[in-house]
C-alpha cells in the first residue's frame, strides 16, 4: 500500500462487508440448491405408458397457465386402466376471451394409449384462502383428489406428450430447464460476496 496509509478497520466498513458476504453467499448457496433440484428431477425422469379409459366427469381445469404468452388452463383427467387410475395432464388450452366461459375440451373416447412423463407432482401455485373444489382450480394432489372423488387414484402424474388428437398443447419443458441459469446466477452472488470482503479490506486503510 502507498506510504502514508496504515491498515486501521472502520468498524462500519466490516460490518457492512460482513453483512453483505453472508447474504451473497446465502444467495448463492440457494442458487447452486436449485440448479441441484432441478438436476436431480431431470435424472428421476422416466417416460411411462399406460392404456386405459379417460373419466372426462372428473377433469380438472388449473388455472393461470401462461403459453407463449396467452392465459389458459392445463386439463388433467383420470385415466381409468389396471391397478387404478392415474392423473394425466393433457395439456394446455388457451382461456376464452371472457371468465365466465370454460374451454370446450375434447375428450377420446373409449381405450386410448397415451405416453409421457411420470412425476411425483405438479408444479405449486401459492393460494389465498381455502382451496377451492370445482373443476377450476390453481393445485391438485393426487392423495387428496382422490379421496374427494372416492376414486383409487395411483400417488404420481402424467405428462402427457404422446396420445389421440384432442387439442391440446404438450409441449412440457424438461425438468432441468434452467440449470444452467440458476449456476451462473450462483457464481454471481458468489463474486459479489468476494467484492464485499475485499471492499471491506480496501476501506480499512487510512491515510496517516
Amino acid at each position: 500500500m502507498h506510504a502514508g496509509y496504515s491498515f486501521r478497520p472502520r468498524l462500519w466498513a466490516w460490518a457492512l462487508a460482513v453483512f453483505g458476504c453472508t447474504a451473497f453467499v446465502l444467495l448463492g448457496n440457494w442458487q447452486t440448491r436449485r440448479a441441484e433440484e432441478k438436476r436431480a428431477a431431470a435424472a428421476r425422469l422416466e417416460s411411462f405408458s399406460l392404456t386405459g379409459t379417460f373419466l372426462p366427469k372428473y377433469t380438472v381445469l388449473l388455472d393461470n397457465k401462461l403459453h407463449a404468452g396467452k392465459a389458459g388452463y392445463e386439463v388433467v383427467t383420470p385415466l381409468q386402466a389396471d391397478g387404478g387410475a392415474v392423473l394425466v395432464n393433457r395439456g394446455w388450452i388457451e382461456a376464452p376471451k371472457t371468465r365466465e366461459r370454460l374451454p370446450e375440451i375434447r375428450t377420446p373416447q373409449g381405450e386410448v394409449r397415451i405416453a409421457g412423463w411420470k412425476v411425483d407432482r405438479l408444479p405449486h401455485a401459492l393460494e389465498v384462502g381455502a382451496s377451492p373444489t370445482g373443476p377450476v382450480r390453481q393445485n391438485l394432489d393426487a392423495v387428496a383428489y382422490s379421496k374427494e372423488i372416492n376414486l383409487i387414484l395411483r400417488p404420481f402424474f402424467i405428462l402427457q406428450r404422446e396420445g389421440p388428437s384432442d387439442g391440446l398443447t404438450r409441449d412440457w419443458p424438461r425438468p432441468d430447464t434452467g440449470v444452467q441459469m440458476h449456476e451462473s446466477y450462483a457464481l454471481q452472488w458468489y463474486s459479489f460476496a468476494a467484492l464485499a470482503i475485499i471492499l471491506g479490506v480496501v476501506f480499512s486503510f487510512r491515510r496517516g
